[in-house]
């Protein structure tokens, strides 16, 4: 008997024949999606079998199996992994490792039956192919995933591990057959429920009965390494293969959501009530040069005794300085760029690293005016504001007492896990203003997040905005707390010029863009616009036409990433 192998060798993203040893398949490990080991070029590999019963090639001796190591992805998986890498320009090994298991699997265990009878409330979700389900950030998930899961074997997405973990226990608490992802993975190839973040899109599900995907919006279903693919979208692609339903739940539903299914929500009340309290500090009438971020409203709020986290996509401490005397820009003798403060107390180029000590080179003055500070300097003014400790959250880390009553940081704080009273934005129209075509939807899934933090208007929730924009459709569809209103306006947006759900694009870059581009060509329905970066462009009036094209290019050997529908990109 003869298989065929896909290597884990991403480079090499082709198929190979092999014999199999006498024995091997009556082995329970041994068929399609079994994890082996192979001799490849002089080498043992890991990989896939993708196909058995293959025929020898003629005159061709066959190298055989090198090791049966586990149980591996089903045929439906395999499948699944050869759309996502035509979907995302990716290579199937980075697809199929996902959905593997984590340790070696031998066998499955004994298939357990959930106790769980009722649906509640919330059957008619599941009918035909599903909704998108807009509820508020304070509303529990659970009601909705117990009706998943009571249907059978369901895959429950969620973008955090906390929550994946404590929705596992309120699920087996109820009865239900439930794990998480990964550890769970044997588990669920015997037909449990599976609950994870976004690897779980790839767990193994053979007896798939729904889908739920909650806060479908939120970007950590997104991966940041190539292939940028979603698990939204495979979650999605995996329900409509199974023909089963699949629900995608937000409080702020993305236009992705809104244009693939029906769409249900409560009532307005019901879904008011979810919402904190926003408070919109409008701060046109105040001099851009003088005006600091510490609006009155804001400083009493920090001030009332309430656990309060204030939020500034900022790091560091000072990012654009100007002379206190003369107001000349603090900005590189050498190359002329913007100069930031280190805590050291010198100037740092942020260009090219450049430092040299903190004088004008224009008046010999030493004193220098902050007009951009980062999370560092504001934590050191909101302290002396509220004369008690405050912490400092940034992607590296947790800085100050844990137990601190305010908290600065970048969007790193609405991701603690801890409930704060009132929830700050300093500076709102920098993720307003973002250049990048979703940062208006960005922006309202960070307040949707801090509204989940911060809890319902009637326990004293509460969001502070500090803006120049405060007729923007962010603003005012979280000041009324009604999604819709930006789901409008972004809608006809991004219809009249054509983008994503609207249309299709993707972004070429690194050291091998030029040369994959030059192989690319001009192909019909794909426009190109490259820039000064080296980057690449692209745009097509759907994801077939653009995928399609980028399936055709064989790629050449070295660094190359290809963003199809970038997040943060552009």
């Amino acid at each position: 008997m003869n298989v065929r192998v896909l290597t884990d060798v991403v480079a090499v993203d082709r198929e190979f024949t092999y014999s199999v040893p006498e024995g091997w398949a009556d082995d329970p490990r041994f068929g399609v999606g079994a994890m082996v080991r192979v001799v490849l070029h002089g080498r043992r590999v890991g990989g896939w079998i993708t196909e058995v019963g293959v025929e020898s090639p003629e005159g061709v001796k066959l190298t055989p199996l090198a090791k049966l190591s586990s149980l591996g992805p089903d045929r439906s998986l395999i499948d699944l992994s050869e759309w996502a890498a035509w979907r995302w320009s990716g290579r199937r090994a980075h697809f199929l490792r996902t959905a593997s298991p984590p340790r070696v699997v031998a066998e499955l265990p004994r298939p357990s039956r959930s106790r769980m009878v009722s649906s509640g409330d919330h059957a008619d979700l599941f009918e035909g192919e599903g909704a998108t389900l807009r509820q508020g950030p304070a509303d529990d998930p659970l009601p909705i995933a117990l009706a998943a899961a009571s249907r059978g074997q369901a895959l429950i997405l969620m973008p955090d591990h906390n929550r994946a973990d404590e929705l596992t226990r309120q699920l087996t608490r109820e009865g239900a057959w439930a794990v998480r992802y990964p550890d769970g993975w044997a588990a669920a190839a015997a037909g449990a429920t599976v609950i994870g973040t976004v690897s779980a899109a790839w767990a193994p599900a053979p007896d798939l009965a729904a889908v739920l995907v909650i806060d479908e919006h939120d970007e950590s279903y997104r991966s940041e390494s190539a292939p940028t693919w979603s698990g939204r979208d495979v979650a999605i692609e995996r329900a409509r293969r199974a023909g089963v339903p699949c629900v995608l739940m937000s409080a702020v539903p993305s236009l992705e959501a809104l244009r693939s299914r029906p769409v249900m929500r409560p009532s307005r009340d019901v879904e008011r009530a979810s919402w904190p309290l926003v408070e919109v500090v409008d701060r046109r009438g105040e001099d851009p040069g003088r005006a600091g971020l510490y609006s009155p409203k804001l400083v009493q709020a920090l001030r009332d005794g309430n656990q309060a986290a204030c939020v500034l996509n900022r790091r560091g401490r000072a990012l654009l300085l100007a002379c206190h005397l003369c107001g000349e820009l603090a900005v590189c003798t050498e190359c002329g760029s913007s100069m930031r403060q280190t805590d050291d107390k010198q100037l740092v180029c942020r260009a090219a690293g450049h430092v040299r000590p903190i004088v004008c080179p224009e008046c010999g003055s030493t004193k220098m005016r902050n007009l951009r500070v980062g999370v560092k300097r504001v934590r050191e003014e909101v302290e002396a504001l509220v004369r008690t400790p405050v912490a400092e959250v940034t992607s590296s880390g947790y800085l100050g007492p844990p137990t601190a009553r305010v908290v600065v940081g970048t969007e790193a704080v609405l991701h603690l896990g801890r409930p704060f009273d009132v929830v700050s934005f300093l500076e709102f129209d920098q993720e307003l203003l973002a250049p990048r075509f979703r940062a208006r939807e960005q922006a309202l899934a960070l307040i949707a997040r801090a509204a989940r933090i911060a809890g319902p208007r009637d326990d004293g929730g509460k969001i502070v905005l500090q803006t120049r924009l405060p007729d923007d459709p962010v603003v005012q569809a979280a000041l009324r707390a009604d999604p819709a209103l930006l789901a409008r306006a972004e809608r006809d947006r991004r219809h009249e010029l054509s983008l994503p759900p609207y249309g299709a694009i993707a972004v070429v870059s690194g050291p091998m863009a030029g040369e994959f581009m030059e192989r690319f060509g001009t192909p019909l329905g794909v426009q190109i616009a490259p820039d000064l970066g080296g980057q690449f462009f692209l745009r097509a009036p759907d994801y077939d036409t653009l995928c399609n094209a980028l399936a055709s290019v064989e790629r050449p050997s070295g660094r190359l990433r290809i963003d199809v529908d970038p997040i943060r990109a552009i």
